[in-house]
């Protein structure tokens, strides 16, 4: 899709469950949003994830640089109001780390954490970045593909498909996005602004990145209190890409954890998760509907089961949907188990996934009860495909 961002047209995907928890995943140079793919995947599961094309990449507008970082900060923010989103996490990848960064500093309260990928505060020398920006407005962007796609990956990758799949990103970036962009490099420090953040934080690091090495990594984590580093073992410097499903792995549990805060109060823990897997409407239906009666019941639910339970770091949305349609088949518990196909609409569960688990529950719970809760599944998912 598209959206109208300031002066551009932006080129965003936006994926994962209505109600979920938004996470904007920013790119970096040379390349496009399509880097986050295997990543944004398994994420998507739990997360409302947006990945915009920057300024001067991919399918948005190219403009004529030079470019800041401050700018394409404002350009994410941009993205963020077109979409109507209040508050994100925010994660970025080098040039997308040093965004990040600054779209913190600028509207902190519009980020809810923050994950650095092989970026830092800066990336030196100027020279080096004026000089690619130079290059490929004179001849295109051919002469950098070698030497800039080079340390992208591990030497012993380069020749995977996904590694040639990047060259092909590089050389299909527009010269003028590419150098308006490297310009902005040239002239980034987020030192100060990053000494100001007051943020969860995250610096995540390929273990051979030598763009952004360990030093600039543990300089960036030391900047940011609180901030926390972790190391990507057999990658370089676009974990995303090398191993998808370590970075996934690392930004789930890191993502789970800030929405476990065990500062935060359980029964708002608790009423925002039910609202996010339940959905406005029905949580709205049943707040209304409280009396004396089971007013202390659903503050029990709500406190305890929502807010301690479905908000652990343990084990992601997704999987609790999961269990809990498993455990609502095996037990026969007709209302809850289609209270909960209802909410795959909001947990990312697919109808393929809802078929396997009530396989599994025929074989230990019991042909009968599994074929019942196929029968009530089928009857909800049409309803959900007529009302969408």
């Amino acid at each position: 899709m598209f959206v109208k961002a300031g002066d551009l047209d932006v080129h965003v995907q936006v994926e994962g469950p209505p109600g979920a928890p938004w996470l904007l995943l920013l790119h970096s140079l040379g390349t496009n949003a399509h880097i986050w793919d295997d990543t944004a995947k398994v994420l998507a599961r739990c997360w409302r994830v947006v990945r915009p094309d920057l300024r001067g990449h991919g399918l948005t507008t190219v403009t004529p640089g030079p470019y800041s970082i401050e700018q394409m900060a404002q350009d994410a923010l941009a993205v963020l109001d077109a979409l109507a989103t209040r508050q994100t996490h925010v994660g970025g990848i080098s040039l997308g780390g040093l965004i990040a960064q600054s779209l913190a500093a600028q509207a902190p309260e519009r980020v809810r954490s923050l994950m650095l990928l092989d970026t830092a505060l800066a990336v030196p020398p100027a020279e080096t970045w004026r000089a690619r920006a130079a290059t490929v407005r004179a001849q295109g962007m051919e002469p950098l593909v070698d030497t800039v796609t080079a340390p992208w990956v591990t030497p012993q990758a380069r020749n995977a498909p996904f590694a040639q799949g990047l060259r092909a990103m590089l050389r299909r970036t527009d010269p003028e996005g590419y150098a308006g962009a490297a310009e902005a490099i040239a002239a980034a420090d987020c030192t100060e602004a990053a000494r100001r953040l007051r943020l969860p934080t995250m610096v995540l690091l390929g273990k051979g990145d030598a763009s952004t090495p360990l030093a600039s990594a543990e300089a960036l984590r030391n900047a940011i209190p609180g901030a926390q580093l972790q190391l990507i073992p057999d990658a370089a410097h676009l974990p995303p890409v090398e191993r998808p499903e370590a970075v996934a792995a690392a930004l789930c549990a890191f993502l789970a954890a800030q929405e476990a805060n065990p500062a935060q109060d359980p029964l708002a823990a608790g009423l925002a998760v039910r609202r996010a897997v339940l959905g406005e409407a029905h949580v709205a239906r049943a707040s209304a509907a409280v009396t004396a009666l089971d007013a202390p019941f659903q503050d029990y639910i709500t406190r305890s089961v929502w807010g301690s339970i479905w908000t652990r770091p343990g084990l992601p949305r997704h999987t609790r949907s999961l269990l809990t349609l498993a455990l609502m088949a095996a037990l026969g518990r007709e209302g809850e188990f289609l209270l909960h196909v209802r909410a795959t609409r909001n947990t990312g569960v697919t109808p393929e996934e809802i078929a396997e688990v009530l396989l599994q529950v025929g074989a230990y719970a019991g042909v009968p009860l599994a074929n019942h809760a196929l029968k009530l599944a089928k009857q909800a998912l049409k309803e959900m495909e007529e009302t969408p």
